[in-house]
């Protein structure tokens, strides 16, 4: 199908426009930006500098893609946005670009959801299949692996990572990683347990979910340090994918482990 350009909308000479694209009504794409194929743009959405935005992605109004990031450091730097394929971005978002001291990329990957008035600061890392609820935020550097689950009016400090798979209740205060397949909530939030029903709802095993949640009470239950905790699971239960990954996970941490 052709690209539809409503009459209103201000598209920049120098922005790459695939086929199939429909931008709506009071949109604003500037210079450098790429638009994919199948991308809807519904209305009232700004599309700023070096911004690529993936196949089939549906943006609603007022959202603002691509802005300068809200960094001090910030000095004018090449830097930008890519977002992945099939994402549904909601009301009012922003995903500002990136800022110095990361690899000059702010990336949102594949069939993500971010709900209304969502914020994705400067070199955030979004997987794929991620659900952000209203008003979630994340600060710079934040990394959100894949079907993690961030509830609503969640604030995410800069540098921390959220685990894949794991959920993050509504109106908690994130300042420390959150393991993989986990739930944490809380204002300055704990552990509140396996991700149990996340997991077989996206067809993990009644095992590995049984040796997770074993895995689960040695590390964050059990008395001990970290270390010793590890050392026990990689000792103790089968090492598995989902395992290695928790493991591995924690091991990386720089912010410290949510507990």
């Amino acid at each position: 199908m052709p690209t539809e350009i409503h009459t209103t909308a201000i598209v920049d000479s120098a922005a790459s426009i695939d086929e199939d694209v429909f931008i709506g009504p009071f949109c604003i794409i500037g210079k450098g930006a790429e638009i994919r194929r199948g991308v809807r743009l519904l209305s009232n959405v700004i599309v700023e500098g070096r911004t690529e935005i993936g196949e089939e992605c549906t943006i609603y109004p007022f959202s603002s893609i691509g802005f300068q990031p809200q960094d001090l450091k910030y000095k004018g730097e090449e830097t930008g946005v890519r977002i992945g394929k099939r994402n549904i971005i909601r009301e009012y978002t922003t995903i500002h670009r990136a800022s110095v001291g990361g690899d000059g990329l702010t990336t949102v990957g594949d069939d993500n959801f971010l709900m209304a008035y969502v914020h994705v600061a400067h070199d955030c890392k979004i997987g794929n299949h991620v659900i952000m609820a209203n008003s979630a935020a994340l600060a710079g550097h934040v990394t959100v692996e894949d079907c993690a689950y961030i509830g609503g009016l969640v604030g995410v400090h800069q540098f921390t990572r959220i685990g894949a798979y794991s959920m993050v209740g509504a109106f908690s205060a994130i300042g420390q990683d959150i393991p993989p397949y986990t739930m944490a909530s809380g204002v300055r939030a704990k552990l509140f347990g396996l991700n149990s029903v996340g997991l077989k709802r996206h067809g993990f095993s009644d095992s590995t979910v049984a040796e997770l949640k074993k895995a689960y009470k040695i590390l964050f239950r059990d008395k001990g340090t970290l270390k010793e905790a590890i050392k026990k699971v990689q000792e103790e239960l089968p090492y598995t994918d989902e395992i290695r990954h928790l493991i591995e996970f924690i091991e990386k941490n720089k912010r410290g482990i949510c507990r």
